[in-house]
């Protein structure tokens, strides 16, 4: 029998506030323990919560970025549940009127485009982080309790887990250049579960689900997907019955492991929060918050190669996140042409913060710099080899590139006539070469151009003494 895979996918995204949902507490990572928190957050009684009006903002715009159909009005609600991380033993929520809602991303799966739906994007807030320090021993930190997130659910629109990744990447993209969250999975602050099911073809009823909790890395999702799919087929093809199980991935071992039994809805005790009143939505503030939405990396691709002239290719590995589009605009805005800016970018610069903890705002290597050290690799001032010392240096000790240049002896020799000179001073030395030359043997050019190099100390401008060696030589045919 052929099975098909389902697979739909919540993501939770922390936003890029200041301070926290429902209090003025602020939003730090990596803080001291317990140090970040307040009696709203911590659910002491006769307390309230406030709305950060920043995070509906930014709720608005991703639901916007995401094509969703943004309500007019809609509320909060708890969703009850104990967990020692939780202190309140609820969590503020949206039920039943999600914030935006029939939304949909497309996203690239080998070469072609294909369209998967969002069910709804709604504002809660986050719940603490348990610290497990032994196996017998936990601590609980409770700055990050009342971060404002928004949860992003998927259709079961996914037909393999590659699909899913696919999906997860697209979403990451389009969070970023909206400026709603940093999505750095490594904090947390992009988080997703999986469900998936398998059903035969043709079958229209989903199987029963399992989900796989607090996925931290697109890599993880897909070897957890991959595993549960494999699971899934070999125990219905066995005659077993699968259970809606909550799961986890253990790297380590590269499989699922048992968390619990899934609850239903019903066991959340959903109903409107008291403390809150409902939101209504003002048709102009909703239309400032689109017009406000940064430029997205598909209208940005497009760009790119209409008015730049670069290739799709290049044009999307510029687009890969939003810093390392905008270090390469800077770059061409302080005067870079765009094709040498882009294989820059994406070449030296991008495998320097690759091997480091730097990033495009904080490299040494500005864009402006960037910008004045292509110009003296067009302009002929350095070669391409010399340009890899000056990088080297400018990424290292944030010298400018033009001064170092000219303190380091590095400027190639572009003096024609002293070049042309040494040609015709070669060729005069070596008349058996010139004879071989003259008849067609190129392969005597590399002795040539070497002992040129060689008596320049590697300075003579390439490009040109190519140039006169061919001039040079028709003269004497």
């Amino acid at each position: 029998m052929n099975f098909e895979t389902v697979i739909g996918i919540e993501v939770h995204a922390e936003l890029n506030t200041n301070t926290k949902m429902f209090c003025g507490c602020a939003r730090e990572y990596g803080a001291e323990t317990n140090t970040k928190t307040c009696p709203v957050c911590l659910g002491h009684p006769g307390v309230l919560p406030k709305i950060n009006e920043k995070a509906v903002e930014l709720a608005v715009r991703a639901a916007m970025a995401l094509n969703c159909h943004v309500a007019d009005q809609t509320k909060f609600d708890r969703k009850n549940y104990f967990y020692p991380d939780t202190p309140k033993a609820y969590q503020i929520s949206q039920f039943d009127q999600p914030i935006g809602f029939d939304g949909y991303i497309d996203a690239e799966v080998d070469g072609e485009t294909k369209r998967f739906r969002i069910e709804r994007v709604h504002l809660e807030e986050d719940a603490g982080k348990m610290n497990h320090t032994g196996a017998n021993h936990s601590v609980v930190d409770f700055n990050r309790t009342g971060a404002p997130l928004i949860e992003i659910v998927s259709e079961a629109d996914m037909r393999s887990p590659k699909e899913a990744v696919a999906y997860l990447e697209r979403l990451k993209e389009v969070l970023q250049y909206a400026g709603v969250s940093d999505v750095k999975m490594e904090e947390g602050s992009l988080r997703c579960d999986c469900n998936i099911s398998v059903r035969p073809y043709g079958q229209e009823k989903f199987g029963t689900k399992t989900e796989l909790k607090n996925l931290n890395s697109f890599g993880n999702v897909l070897k957890g997907l991959e595993f549960e799919e494999d699971r899934h087929r070999k125990l219905l093809l066995s005659g077993g019955v699968m259970r809606q199980e909550t799961l986890r991935f253990d790297e380590a071992k590269k499989q699922t492991v048992l968390m619990r039994v899934k609850e239903g809805a019903s066991d959340y005790r959903y109903f409107p929060e008291p403390d809150l009143v409902k939101l209504v939505l003002d048709h102009d503030w909703k239309e400032a918050i689109r017009a406000g939405i940064p430029e997205l990396p598909d209208a940005r691709r497009v760009r790119y190669q209409e008015a730049l002239g670069l290739s799709a290719y290049d044009a999307k590995q510029l687009t890969v996140t939003r810093e390392m589009a905008e270090y390469f605009e800077a770059t061409i805005a302080a005067g870079a042409e765009p094709k040498a800016a882009a294989n820059w970018t994406v070449g030296e610069v991008q495998g320097h913060l690759n091997k480091s903890t730097e990033t495009f705002d904080t490299i040494k290597l500005t864009p402006v710099r960037l910008a004045e050290m292509i110009e003296l690799i067009a302009g002929g001032t350095i070669s391409s080899k010399i340009a890899k010392q000056v990088f080297t240096a400018v990424i290292e000790q944030g010298v400018e590139p033009r001064a170092y240049v000219e303190e380091q002896g590095l400027a190639q020799i572009s003096d024609e006539g002293l070049l042309r000179g040494l040609v015709v001073e070669m060729f005069e030395a070596n008349p058996a070469v010139v004879e071989e030359l003259v008849n067609g043997r190129d392969r005597k050019k590399g002795f040539v151009i070497g002992q040129i190099m060689k008596k320049t100390k590697g300075m003579a401008n390439p490009a040109l003494l190519d140039q006169l060696f061919y001039e040079e030589l028709e003269k004497l045919k």
